[in-house]
């Protein structure tokens, strides 16, 4: 009778939730222990294998399956000696709960890390295969001899992979610059300003996103060629801020909106101008908007080529992406896979570490600090 009145007074009663989530606990309790076993039988199988790259995948596979068998078993025993002793049925249904919850994560970041390793793995394979078949984490004779001849010979022509990073940086580093300053300007006129058109251009922006970068190929070719600027690489960058800027003008305007005008006001009373109020205040609040601004920009720059193959002509001004999409052979065939492979590893290596440089402001609350106390 006791036990009865303690179950109802914390919430703890037997409902049809506890004992799926009993059914659910006992499963996951088994399915730990067969996880531990199969990794002591592959962690000491690994030894009686002498080459080494296929020792590798059993011997990891083997720690791995030994440490989170032995984690997921050591939770759910003592969640099960609480609920024979106490009877915690909550505890029971708030982690069945939350392990649903990390399963769910969990098949979403496999599925985006897959294609990631698939490739790591190809660039490490040096057979020379017509078609990409199959995963193996670590291929038989795995070395890193395609980044080498990545590294040392990009493409047929006679252009080092430093000029191609140089380019590739100048090009997507113009985008962003441009990007930002633009389109916090514009999108600060269209945020404290009221002019005629002011909802009409805003409108026309959304139009200009629904457009793809090859829509505005013709135009574009026809404007950069009449001054100049269509086979370099300023051009380029141009041209890539013009299918930049609607995005970042509405994010700025969206981000400036937020901004207090009371701040500019203050400024102004103190004695600043618009310009110097926008310098002074607006700018250093919009930090945040303008890193995700410029990291837009970069990667709009970084992993475009269509443009880049139609304007350039010297292979000097080349960027990478025009040398990966060179790799590829017609149909597929006679493309070195796994040099195509390490070429995308290392292009990808730049965004991620601006992405890194730009997190602690992309997270930060800039704009609530400013107007607190």
């Amino acid at each position: 009778m006791a036990q009865s009145t303690m179950s109802r007074q914390n919430g703890q009663a037997m409902t049809p939730r506890t004992i799926i989530a009993m059914v659910w606990s006992a499963l996951v309790l088994l399915a730990s222990l067969a996880l531990l076993v199969f990794g002591i039988f592959s962690f000491l199988a690994s030894f009686g294998i002498t080459d080494p790259v296929s020792r590798a995948p059993r011997l990891v596979l083997g720690m791995v399956s030994i440490v989170a068998g032995a984690v997921v078993l050591r939770r759910y025993f003592l969640l099960w000696m609480s609920l024979f002793q106490e009877r915690d049925y909550k505890r029971l249904n708030d982690t069945m709960k939350a392990d649903l919850v990390q399963v769910f994560l969990l098949i979403i970041l496999a599925s985006v890390l897959f294609p990631v390793i698939w490739i790591f793995s190809m660039s490490l394979d040096p057979r020379d295969f017509s078609r990409p078949s199959g995963l193996t984490l670590i291929p038989p004779g795995a070395s890193l001899a395609s980044y080498l001849a990545v590294l040392t010979e990009p493409s047929p022509n006679a252009v080092s992979f430093l000029q191609l990073l140089r380019n590739s940086l100048l090009v997507s580093g113009g985008t962003a610059a441009l990007a930002v300053a633009v389109g916090t300007s514009a999108a600060y006129a269209f945020s404290r300003m009221q002019f005629p058109g002011r909802k009409i251009g805003m409108l026309g922006f959304v139009l200009v996103l629904m457009i793809p970068p090859g829509g505005t190929l013709a135009p574009l070719f026809v404007l950069l060629n009449a001054v100049k600027l269509r086979t370099t690489l300023w051009g380029l960058a141009i041209a890539y801020t013009s299918t930049a800027l609607p995005f970042a003008i509405w994010n700025m305007k969206g981000f400036i909106d937020s901004l207090p005008f009371e701040l500019e006001e203050a400024a102004m009373i103190d004695g600043c101008t618009r310009f110097q109020s926008f310098i002074r205040v607006v700018l250093p609040l919009a930090v945040p908007g303008m890193a995700v601004t410029a990291l837009w920009g970069f990667l709009t720059g970084w992993s475009e080529f269509i443009l880049a193959w139609t304007f350039l002509t010297e292979p000097t001004r080349f960027t990478l992406p025009m040398v990966l999409r060179g790799m590829v052979g017609q149909y597929s065939a006679g493309t070195s896979w796994s040099q195509f492979a390490a070429m995308s590893i290392l292009m990808s290596i730049p965004p991620v570490v601006i992405f890194f440089a730009l997190q602690r402001y992309l997270v930060s609350g800039l704009a609530v600090g400013g107007v607190k106390g």
